[in-house]
């Protein structure tokens, strides 16, 4: 027998002092005996008991992270069920129906399409949609609940709007066929189906992270005097599957950190994903359960249908809870598509208690147990876990639901690990559905090729009884409502202050954008609209100068004295603070600014966010969530600092970004630009404001912006006069200085140029005209992107017989020599509108991975440098018998190029 005293293992409270340390060995000498004489089973639920006695009581003890593989809330306890039941059931009934008839529809024209996900998850659904989920049109100031709803479940969702008539036969027969209009995206998809989609959902994980950064968006409104988003609650509907995605479970702290009691997960626990099973040797749900609570989430499993009730009692030594434990996921899959025989052998068999148990339940009772008998399927389970999810406090709620996926769907489908990618029913299958269901479909409607949709009437009872209690909630759900808010043009002054340059002071673009930002929070009607964002590198960003001001937001306030309380520009959190500082986390940080660029459409009210980041680490790392931003018509400011490729000195190829403008470039909602001066930045944010958030509402634009901004200081100059610089700047391109200096019968070449580029193609000007006789015109090309896009909306007006000559060609009209672009990006990015100019085309680029070396050693090595600038040029000029060859030469040894 083990030292009563000591533990007979090494423990962290061999550290704490035991003031009585005979009472300690008592406990465990207890412990030790009714493990003896009661089993480890009966000592093991002993401990868990008292452990959950102690926190009950409030005593500070480490909670269980996992519990048994039973439903949380007792059958016993469960809230009386306040709808109509069978009402219900039927209209659940009708949409499995129809979500089916659409899709197998659909295949006869290789449309594909899921039905095995719905067909798990009606019920989730329904119970919502019936007694949860809040629409838009109730007293809460128009937010109501917003729901990520899961990508393929998204037919049954289109199958409920045709019940409630807000889509007709049409609509369901053009799922999937949206170029002819009138089509139903796959997915949900605002951009496609603004009325009814709010949220993009069906790239896997994003639903998640952006659920948990929408209700903490939704708190920050409330805290901050925004809006009062209280009465709003955040539901998530996830496959156990898509848990393994890394941004599924990247945020699951934050919200328990937060103690997020806005939110609701809601997880479809049918174990199994897109080709078998979740966790074929293992258990999905207990390994969700243990990882949920160790975030500090609220864990409501709901596993079992009310036919295990009876068998739970039966259960009188623990062997079945045991066995429910021990058996992994896949088997229990294959108890779902064996029969009676097969279950009394393998379940029931483990054990002496287990086989007594099952000479006890007929045929049919176990095969009701093991096939259909899931919480997931009973409405009445599923009221209860709603409930207590909404009615809990102090912590997000995840509700781990167990169901069989594609029931109802027949034995064909139920259970079987290829039925994500089946895609249709038979006639025969159909029937079989319509016996189950119990819908008055007569044999005479149904038809082999072409199964019809059915729908019990406008003024059926359940049509009234579904209408009912979506008008009790507040309308339909879901729903996406824009009441346009405009926002006054802010004031002039910060604006005339980039444009008046920087005197004599080196300042870089990010500084600038920084500046004006905080002179533009500082205005009374829009500045408290603003959200800053940023991952943990604001004082890399110059913006610690924010932090006093406009202060960090924290629900918690500051409950600590901060290290730097005396300085200046302390670290200051607060309830109300307006920065939102995530960490270390683009997709954190993406996640909210998502969340603030849509406030316009979930909340009625416009925020403008900025979200500043490396931006390495921007487009590449989460280019994924920005294509679900520009899904859910996001609006606002995305800034790349530390740009280029050759800017970020000593930091290597892992820093070194020279093709975020690339991936920019293939999503066309993101306006992109990289200035090269502080008023080219005043000049375009100006105009961003304008697009996005202009008085007048009905004018704005589903746009966001990409501003890259360096941190190489510069002086910078005043705005050059003329009319059309405004135009070329947010055109993408305009003269910025003209050869001066150069005989006016000197060969002549036009440098173009963007971004901290410029300098290098003004000294490369300076160069080329002091040594070698040559004239460049130096142009500013802020956006290669934008005028691509302008060129290409030409191409295709000349398709309809419009003639429309391209901005670029036009402004380049007539400038005389060949053209040479000049990048701190890979050559791609000017090469952009390469067969829009005229002229002979060249570019340099920063192509290839990035090092770490002096900027000087940087640009020397991609050849972008000065030196390489006029290298080329005299190249590109002998090419054209303008210069000799012999200088190219001399010019390349003169510079150590050779």
């Amino acid at each position: 027998m083990p030292d009563p005293v000591r533990p007979p293992h090494p423990s962290e409270l061999d550290q704490l002092p035991d003031r009585d340390p005979q009472e300690t060995g008592e406990w465990r000498e207890s412990l030790d005996a009714v493990s003896s004489h009661a089993g480890g089973e009966r000592a093991a639920y002993l401990v868990r008991r008292t452990v959950e006695h102690a926190q009950h009581s409030g005593l500070a003890v480490p909670g269980l992270l996992e519990t048994e593989y039973v439903n949380t809330i007792p059958t016993s306890a469960e809230p009386a069920f306040p709808g109509d039941e069978a009402m219900e059931s039927r209209i659940t009934a009708w949409n499995r129906w129809n979500a089916a008839a659409m899709v197998t529809r659909g295949s006869r024209y290789g449309l594909g399409g899921h039905i095995a996900t719905f067909a798990s998850a009606a019920w989730l659904y329904e119970t919502g949609f019936e007694h949860f989920f809040k629409g838009k049109e109730g007293a809460d100031g128009g937010s109501g609940d917003q729901l990520y709803v899961q990508g393929h479940a998204s037919p049954g969702v289109y199958a409920r709007a045709f019940l409630d008539g807000r889509l007709t036969e049409d609509h369901l027969d053009r799922f999937r066929q949206e170029s002819g209009g009138d089509g139903l995206p796959s997915y949900p998809h605002p951009r496609r189906l603004p009325w009814l989609w709010e949220f993009p959902t069906v790239s896997m994980g994003l639903g998640p992270i952006s659920a948990i950064y929408q209700a903490r968006f939704n708190n920050y409104l409330t805290n901050r005097g925004i809006k009062d988003t209280s009465a709003s609650h955040v539901w998530a509907f996830l496959g156990d599957g898509e848990m393994d995605e890394p941004e599924s479970t990247a945020a699951l702290a934050l919200a328990g950190r937060e103690q997020l009691d806005n939110l609701t997960f809601v997880i479809n626990c049918n174990l199994q994903r897109l080709d078998g099973p979740v966790r074929a040797n293992f258990k999905i749900v207990q390994e969700l359960e243990a990882q949920f609570r160790a975030a500090g989430w609220n864990v409501v499993k709901s596993l079992w249908g009310s036919a295990w009730d009876e068998v739970f009692a039966l259960d009188t030594t623990g062997a079945l809870t045991r066995r429910l434990r021990e058996v992994p996921d896949a088997q229990f899959q294959t108890y779902a598509t064996r029969d009676a025989a097969y279950i009394r052998e393998h379940f029931f068999g483990a054990s002496p208690a287990l086989a007594e148990i099952g000479k006890l339940l007929g045929d049919d009772k176990i095969t009701e147990l093991f096939k259909t008998s899931r919480a997931g399927h009973e409405p009445r389970k599923v009221y209860a876990a709603y409930k207590a999810a909404v009615e809990h406090k102090g912590a997000p709620t995840v509700i781990l639901a167990q169901t069989v996926k594609g029931w109802t769907l027949g034995p064909g489908f139920e259970s079987r690990n290829a039925n994500h990618q089946m895609k249709k029913l038979t006639g025969k299958e159909f029937r079989a559905m319509r016996d189950l269901l119990e819908l008055p479909i007569p044999d005479s409607k149904l038809d082999d090729e072409l199964v019809p949709y059915v729908h019990p009437g406008a003024d059926s009872p359940e049509v009234r009884y579904l209408q009912e209690r979506r008008a009790e909630l507040g309308g339909p759900a879901p729903a996406r409502r824009i009441h346009a808010v405009g926002l006054p043009a802010p004031a002039d002054k910060p604006f005339e202050a980039l444009k008046k340059g920087s005197g004599s002071q080196e300042i870089a673009t990010t500084m600038a954008f920084v500046r004006l930002v905080k002179d533009l929070m500082r205005e009374k009607e829009t500045g408290k609209r603003w959200v800053p964002i940023v991952p943990d590198e604001a004082r890399t960003f110059g913006m610690e100068s924010l932090f006093p001001s406009a202060g960090i937001y924290s629900p918690l306030g500051q409950t600590y004295d901060p290290v730097d309380r005396d300085q200046l520009l302390y670290y200051k959190e607060a309830e109300n603070g307006q920065i939102l500082n995530e960490g270390i986390t683009e997709a954190g940080s993406l996640a909210d600014f998502t969340a603030a660029a849509t406030s316009y459409a979930t909340h009625s009210e416009p925020m403008i966010p900025f979200y500043i980041f490396y931006s390495m680490f921007g487009f590449q790392r989460t280019a994924d969530q920005f294509w679900a931003l520009a899904d859910q018509l996001g609006r606002g400011f995305v800034i790349g600092a530390t740009a280029g490729r050759t800017t970020m000195t000593g930091e290597g190829l892992q820093h070194a970004d020279g093709h975020s403008h690339l991936l920019a470039s293939t999503n066309p909602a993101a306006i992109s630009y990289d200035p090269a001066f502080a008023y080219e930045v005043g000049v375009i944010v100006k105009e961003g404001l304008r697009r996005m958030y202009g008085p007048e509402a009905d004018q704005q634009e589903d746009v966001f912006y990409y501003l890259t901004v360096y941190n190489e200081t510069k002086v910078q100059p005043p705005m050059p006069e003329g009319d059309g610089v405004e135009e070329g700047i947010l055109k993408g391109l305009y003269r910025f200085r003209e050869a001066d200096s150069a005989p006016k019968d000197a060969p002549r070449i036009q440098l173009l140029s963007s971004g901290t580029a410029i300098h290098w193609a003004l000294d490369a000007q300076r160069i080329l005209a002091d040594q070698w006789g040559v004239a460049a015109d130096v142009w500013s090309a802020p956006s290669w992107t934008e005028l691509r896009r302008e060129a290409m909306e030409c191409d295709a007006a000349a398709l309809r017989g419009e003639e429309r000559v391209p901005y670029v060609t036009r402004a380049l009209e007539g400038a005389p020599g060949p053209v040479l672009a000049v990048s701190d990006w890979m050559r791609a990015v000017p090469d952009q509108i390469s067969q829009w100019v005229e002229q002979d085309w060249s570019s340099l680029g920063t192509d290839g991975f990035g090092l770490s070396d002096t900027r000087e050693g940087a640009r020397r090595h991609f050849g972008v440098d000065p030196e390489s600038v006029v290298v080329a040029a005299l190249s590109r000029l002998a090419r054209r018998g303008e210069v000799k060859s012999e200088d190219v030469r001399k010019a390349a040894e003169k510079y150590g190029l050779a």
